[in-house]
């Protein structure tokens, strides 16, 4: 027997067993509109003290084609909260990778100015998309986020700023204005040349800074607007505008800093038991081909990814617990477009298909499986995957 046919075999399994396993419900929220994320559900209070403590965490099995699969505990996140008073708190977030790799995902002060408008200032989430801002394990379908949230928008995407965010209910109006950091394009490499963070293989994702001693020069403007009018319909307009940060003793030099501008629309949809969503990011990239010139580098001058995914829970809605069969399709390009002699790298044109289930079995507890059927433009052949996961959000 084939090791493809075996995964596919193992695969069905698990199908089988989840489809006849029940207990309790899920309390995350599946309504849209309605949706928090981790830090979103301790600035609105609904823990009732001073001092709030929160977690998600994912334990994954990945097992491409052909190969060994990987155990991993890829994420575990601690979330903290402290409510100075009734218009003033701190929110940090301190995620564990790998077990072994310590990062400060958040860590920034709120302060509620009035019904429509919060004063927010540290390290926070950049509103683009659904998942950089939504990646709790429970909050989306898959084992793995999706690919276009991990190479186009390179989640999770923080940085340090400061900004507004509120809501205008009597419109159905969510909104947010960030002023941040870039990410980091450039520095000198000690030996005379210039290394680059940016690339063709995943765009912009080497060049987050983290808020780690970030270097800054041309802060960035970003914002994003949420409707949520339309019962079980949430969509969102996301923009992404600035500049890349270079060190200081190279900041003049021609191609040193690339200009970016990036919009997003996703949408989020919910009736009874189907629920469904969709993404397009596209983001527009200058002076790529000086960029490229100096650091050696590939990059592209666009970058491009969308997916659609639709959902349906297989249990009654007279059930507590949620089992949904889902499947997503995705396209995205860190090749979109390439500036002066840079030839299109074909291979970085990639579609993945991702069909499987989660279940939800308990308030905040949810067993996940999928197949990914993965393929690129060029005649490089990639692997199928097959995951499995555990992920609990408290």
């Amino acid at each position: 027997m084939s090791k493809k046919i075996q995964l596919l075999t193992t695969f069905f399994c698990l199908t089988v067993f989840l489809g006849f396993t029940q207990t309790q419900t899920d309390s995350i929220t599946f309504i849209p509109q309605t949706q928090l994320n981790a830090a979103q559900r301790i600035l609105s209070g609904n823990y009732g003290s001073a001092v709030t403590v929160s977690a998600y965490a994912e334990m994954l099995y990945n097992q491409p084609e052909g190969d060994n699969g990987e155990l991993d505990v890829q994420r575990m996140v601690l979330l903290f909260g402290y409510r100075f008073n009734d218009k003033t708190q701190f929110v940090t977030e301190v995620e564990l990778e790998h077990v072994n790799e310590v990062f400060i995902e958040q860590a920034f002060v709120n302060y509620n100015v009035g019904n429509n408008i919060s004063l927010r200032g540290g390290l926070m989430l950049v509103p683009m998309g659904i998942v950089n801002e939504f990646h709790e394990p429970t909050t989306f379908n898959g084992t793995e986020r999706p690919a276009t949230d991990n190479v186009i928008v390179p989640t999770t995407w923080r940085e340090l700023g400061i900004g507004a965010t509120g809501r205008f209910n009597e419109i159905s109006l969510g909104y947010q204005v960030y002023v941040f950091n870039g990410f980091k394009s450039t520095e000198a490499d000690g030996a005379g040349g210039i290394s680059g963070f940016l690339k063709g293989s995943n765009g912009l994702r080497s060049g987050r800074q983290k808020g780690i001693q970030s270097t800054v020069n041309s802060p960035t403007f970003s914002t994003k607007l949420d409707y949520y009018g339309i019962p079980g319909l949430r969509v969102g307009l996301s923009g992404y505008f600035g500049k890349t940060q270079a060190a200081d003793e190279i900041e003049d030099i021609e191609g040193a800093n690339i200009g970016i501008s990036m919009i997003g629309l996703d949408a989020r949809y919910a009736y009874q038991r189907f629920t469904a969503r969709g993404q397009f990011i596209h983001a527009s990239l200058s002076d790529t081909d000086k960029y490229n010139a100096l650091t050696g580098k590939d990059l592209g001058s666009a970058l491009q990814g969308y997916y659609v995914e639709a959902a349906y829970n297989l249990l009654p809605l007279t059930k507590k617990q949620r089992l949904f069969a889902f499947t997503r399709f995705e396209k995205f390009n860190t090749h979109a477009d390439t500036d002066g002699a840079l030839i299109a790298n074909k291979a970085y044109e990639r579609t993945d298909v991702t069909t499987g289930l989660n279940y939800h079995i308990a308030p905040g507890v949810v067993v996940k499986a999928d197949y990914q059927f993965r393929s690129n433009a060029s005649d490089v052949d990639t692997k199928d995957m097959l995951n499995f996961g555990i992920g609990v959000w408290f």
